[in-house]
C-alpha cells in the first residue's frame, strides 16, 4: 500500500473503507491480489449495471480493438457512433415514443449536466436553475451549484450562484402541500426569484440518501414546469440505464423531460461515456459552442451498443423489478428486527438502502460487511444510509448471500 499512501492525493475516499488491492473482476465479484473474492454491491457507484467484464460486451470490445478500428474521433462521424445512435433510437427511444436529439458532451455525468444547464440557459435566455434539497449533480462548478451537499459545495472555493434550492419530495414530512413554496415564489413578483430557465431533479437521489420521489410528485413537478415555462431536466446519470427497473427512471411517472442526462452505466463496461438528450426544438447550439476532446469514445460506443441491445424486449426490466422486490423484502426483515436503530427503507428497484437513526452506524455496518467480503457504500448528508447498488445481472442467490451478510453486519454493529 506504500505507493498509494506516498504518491496518491489525500482526496481518495472509497479505498479508505476498503483496504485491499483489487486485481480481477467478473460478474458480481471483485478479487484482490491475494485471490480473495468480494461480492460487489457497489458496482462502480452504479457504473457497472451489467456486472464486471460482461462476456458479450467484452467480446465486442476486444474484436473492435483487434481490428484497428477508430478509438478517438472527437465529433467526427464513425461507424461505431452510427451503430450506437441507430441502436439507441431503435431499442430505447422509439419504443418509448421519445423524440430526442443526442449530444455527446464529454466523458462523465457532470459534463452531461453542464451541457444541460448551458443549453437551458441559452434556449430560455434566463440564468436561474432550480434544484432540490440533498441533490447531487456532479463536481464541476455548474453541477456543484445545483448540488445540495455542503462539503462538496465547499470544495469549489468560490461562490456558487444562479441556482435556487427547493424542497424535494417529502422533505418537510408532509407538513406542507407539494410545491406550495415554489409556486408562491414563482407567482409573486416580490419574491426575489428570477424566472428560472429550468428545474433539475433526480427521481431517486442516489448520493443524497436514496430519497425516491413518488410518481405523483414528479407529475406535479412536470406540471409546474409546463405552466411556468421552465424546462425540466432529469439527471438520470446514476438511476438511468435500468437501475430502477425501466431503462429511464422517470418512466414510472409517465413524464417526458425536456432534457435527460445519462452516463455511468451507459457504456455498460465502465468506460467513460455520457450523453445529453433533449427535445429537437431545444437544439440551438452553434457548431462547436460546447465541445471537448473526448466526445468520440468509440470503444464506449461499441460496448454501449451491445448493452442497449440487452434492452430489446421487456426481459431485463422485469428481472430487475423482481430482484428489487427481493432486496426490499430482505431489507424489510432486517429493519423489522431493529426498529429502534433503523428508521426505514429507502430507494427503488436495485438502488435501495437502510436508513439508520444514528448516522455512525451505517459506516460501521459497511465496515463489517467489508470484513465479510461484501462491498457497499453509504449515502445521505450524514452518511446515514447503507446503500445497495448491485449489478442488474446479480443472481437471486447472490442477492440472498449479500442480504445475509448485511443482516450479520447489522447484528454485529447493533449488538
Amino acid at each position: 500500500m506504500d505507493v498509494f499512501e506516498s504518491l496518491e492525493s489525500e482526496v481518495r475516499s472509497y479505498c479508505r473503507g476498503w483496504p485491499a488491492v483489487f486485481e480481477k473482476a467478473s460478474g458480481s465479484r471483485l478479487y484482490d491480489e491475494d485471490g480473495n473474492a468480494f461480492l460487489d454491491f457497489f458496482a462502480g457507484a452504479g457504473t457497472l449495471n451489467y456486472g464486471h467484464n460482461h462476456p458479450l460486451l467484452k467480446e465486442k470490445l476486444l474484436a473492435y480493438l483487434a481490428d484497428d478500428n477508430v478509438v478517438h474521433s472527437l465529433d467526427m462521424h464513425t461507424v461505431a457512433k452510427r451503430r450506437f445512435l441507430e441502436t439507441l433510437h431503435d431499442v430505447v427511444l422509439a419504443p418509448r415514443d421519445l423524440n430526442y436529439k443526442v449530444q455527446f458532451p464529454g466523458p462523465a455525468g457532470t459534463t452531461a449536466v453542464e451541457a444541460a444547464l448551458k443549453l437551458a440557459r441559452k434556449y430560455t435566455g434566463r440564468e436561474t436553475v432550480v434544484s432540490f434539497t440533498n441533490a447531487f449533480h456532479g463536481m464541476s462548478l455548474g453541477a456543484l451549484a445545483v448540488t445540495g451537499n455542503g462539503m462538496k459545495r465547499g470544495g469549489a472555493g468560490i461562490p456558487l450562484g444562479h441556482s435556487v434550492p427547493m424542497p424535494f419530495d417529502n422533505y418537510l414530512d408532509g407538513q406542507t402541500p407539494d410545491f406550495l413554496l415554489f409556486e408562491r415564489l414563482l407567482e409573486d413578483s416580490g419574491s426575489g426569484l428570477d424566472a428560472p430557465a429550468a428545474v433539475i431533479v433526480e427521481t431517486v437521489q442516489g448520493e443524497g440518501g436514496l430519497n425516491a420521489a413518488t410518481p405523483e410528485w414528479l407529475r406535479g413537478l412536470a406540471d409546474v414546469c409546463r405552466r411556468h415555462d421552465m424546462l425540466l431536466i432529469v439527471d438520470d446519470v446514476q438511476m438511468g440505464c435500468g437501475r430502477t427497473g425501466p431503462f429511464f427512471s422517470f418512466e414510472q411517472a409517465g413524464i417526458v423531460p425536456d432534457i435527460v442526462c445519462l452516463s455511468k452505466s451507459l457504456s455498460g463496461y465502465g468506460l467513460p461515456f455520457a450523453v445529453t438528450l433533449f427535445k429537437p426544438e431545444l437544439d440551438v447550439w452553434e457548431p462547436g459552442e460546447h465541445n471537448g476532446t473526448f466526445r468520440g469514445p468509440n470503444p464506449a460506443f461499441v460496448t454501449a451498443t451491445a448493452a442497449l441491445e440487452l434492452w430489446d424486449g421487456e426481459g431485463l426490466e422485469k428481472e430487475t423489478l423482481a430482484k428489487g422486490e427481493q432486496v426490499e423484502q430482505g431489507l424489510g426483515r432486517i429493519a423489522a428486527a431493529h426498529p429502534e436503530a433503523i428508521s426505514g427503507l429507502r430507494g427503488r428497484g436495485l438502488a435501495q438502502g437502510l436508513a439508520f437513526t444514528e448516522a455512525a452506524a451505517a459506516t460501521k455496518v459497511c465496515a463489517q460487511a467489508f470484513d465479510r467480503r461484501l462491498l457497499m457504500e453509504t449515502s445521505g448528508p450524514e452518511s446515514e444510509v447503507v446503500k445497495l447498488l448491485p449489478p442488474l445481472t446479480t443472481t437471486p442467490d447472490e442477492l440472498d448471500e449479500g442480504l445475509g451478510i448485511i443482516a450479520a453486519s447489522v447484528d454485529a454493529v447493533l449488538a
